[in-house]
């Protein structure tokens, strides 16, 4: 493949779809019962053994001819490049007006949270850099802070990839580059110097090198069954130093208290008629009028048929109380996302659902169309959480209110994160290195871990060359962000 800058639009032409990623998602939907299987033109074929994994693997060493691991260091803007705060300004298109200026407001708060907020500016720039046209399902926001505790359905803390609204084909690059940014950017709110940021994030790219090199080989069904219960990790298997021992214990401790009635408390009260409703707190969260309520519970009530077959045994079994509008996160803000909560067998018995408009993936302008069984934006993000996700919210599924789709899923399911905005040393490059493993991990899920294996290689040569360009980035991103401040001093853009 040619290394030289070109345009996005001819970067688009370059990227093919990787048909083992295609098979997967369709693989998920017809198995969830999602998809009619006999309307699919994409199906298995058992008599089709294909590569040894060391063959593939020799292919992805022989992918560095045409695309060296070198030249990933380098970063320059196009001399065309499209102005920032008009790419973000665009990505309120559709968005709800009254909070669009809380959305900038959040994103202007520093370099970390511009570049949250702001996918679809690096998906643009991502697709004028080199990349190898190896596919998989990719998260397409896997920043640092997207990585999480959840609980699984066996009642243990995971550490993992927790948001996917971004969720699509693509390159794997994609991916490991928003990481190491993320790294980068966070690192440099956190105090580290440019010879501390450079360590944690070639060592994340070492951990999803050489995570690679381990799953290259592993039995399939192995590789799918593969997760760590965060506060049973094998001392083996996984160094953990005494600081970030502590940090993971104190998480997983908060994560566990985070549960239905734990959050019932917080967010809901009697009312004097005895019947449970939501606190107002806004802008986070606000009530809805009756009509959208019935809209919401109608959706629902369709929701439940998109989940399996034997969950619906249990989700009968609940009605909904009340619902609220809730504002979630930085680059979510403006979409429609609401909170229904849910009482089974009585008052001491809720459940929390969330209920969010999905939005085209912000990379899709820059690939190659998905199949159009999954042109449900909902459909698509429950898919590639199921794909991703070494142990899933098993309530997972998707509705559409309005003309517009939405997926559910539990609220609260012992979910926790790392506090990366605390850390710095020792902690800080454990944790960086510990997602670019998981990252590693979720991608060989769906993509050849052979021929990425075989391209990346055991020596550090792009763990260096990678190092240099989130270091560029970074450069980048601040200046982005700097541009959105001007911005909004302005009088241009407005935020509240």
């Amino acid at each position: 493949m040619n290394t030289d800058k070109t345009k996005s639009s001819d970067k688009v032409a370059c990227i093919k779809s990787d048909k083992e990623a295609t098979d997967t998602l369709v693989w998920a939907a017809v198995h969830e019962g999602i998809v009619d299987p006999t309307k699919q033109l994409i199906k298995c074929d058992f008599r089709d053994a294909g590569e040894p994994w060391n063959k593939r693997r020799e292919f992805g060493k022989a992918l560095r001819a045409k695309t060296p691991r070198e030249s990933h260091a380098d970063w320059q803007p196009a001399a065309d490049r499209s102005d920032p705060v008009d790419i973000v300004i665009a990505t309120n298109e559709g968005r709800q007006a009254h909070l669009i200026p809380l959305r900038m407001s959040r994103m202007a708060a520093s370099p970390f949270t511009f570049l949250r907020g702001s996918v679809a500016i690096m998906a643009r720039d991502l697709a004028g850099t080199p990349f190898t046209g190896v596919n998989v399902v990719m998260n397409g926001d896997a920043h640092i802070n997207n990585f999480g505790l959840y609980g699984t359905p066996q009642r243990d803390v995971v550490l993992y990839l927790n948001d996917f609204d971004e969720v699509t084909i693509g390159p794997w690059e994609w991916d490991l580059k928003r990481l190491i940014t993320s790294i980068n950017v966070l690192g440099r709110e956190n105090g580290l110097n440019r010879r501390e940021r450079r360590l944690a994030v070639s060592g994340c790219v070492a951990g999803y090198r050489q995570k690679m090199a381990t799953l290259q080989d592993m039995g399939v069904l192995d590789l799918w069954y593969l997760h760590n219960v965060v506060d049973r990790l094998d001392p083996k298997l996984v160094k953990v130093d005494s600081k970030s021992g502590a940090i993971i214990k104190k998480a997983v401790e908060k994560a566990r208290k985070q549960h239905n009635a734990s959050l019932l408390g917080k967010v809901a009260e009697r009312a004097v008629n005895g019947a449970w409703r939501f606190k107002v707190d806004a802008p986070e969260l606000t009530s809805v009028d009756e009509e959208t309520k019935e809209k919401i519970i109608d959706a629902l009530n369709v929701y439940s048929t998109t989940v399996a077959p034997e969950r619906r045994f249990m989700l009968h079994r609940y009605h909904v109380a009340d619902v609220a509008h809730r504002v979630v996160g930085v680059g979510s803000v403006g979409t429609r996302a609401y909170l229904v909560l849910l009482f089974g067998n009585g008052d001491h018995d809720p459940i929390f659902l969330q209920v969010k408009e999905a939005l085209p993936p912000a990379h899709a302008p820059y690939l190659p169309a998905l199949p159009e069984t999954f042109a449900h934006d909902g459909l698509r993000v429950i898919l590639g959480q199921r794909v991703l996700q070494a142990s899933g919210d098993p309530l997972l599924g998707w509705t559409t209110i309005d003309d517009r789709p939405f997926y559910v899923r539990q609220m609260k399911n012992m979910k926790g994160s790392i506090p990366m905005e605390w850390l710095s040393g020792t902690p800080f490059n454990f944790f960086s290195r510990g997602a670019g493993i998981l990252l590693a991990r979720a991608h060989a899920r769906t993509g050849d871990a052979a021929v990425i294996a075989g391209y990346c290689g055991s020596s550090d040569v792009l763990d260096e060359a990678l190092a240099d360009w989130a270091e560029a980035y970074g450069d980048q991103t601040v200046n982005d962000h700097k541009a959105l401040l001007k911005a909004i001093e302005s009088g241009w853009v407005i935020a509240r």
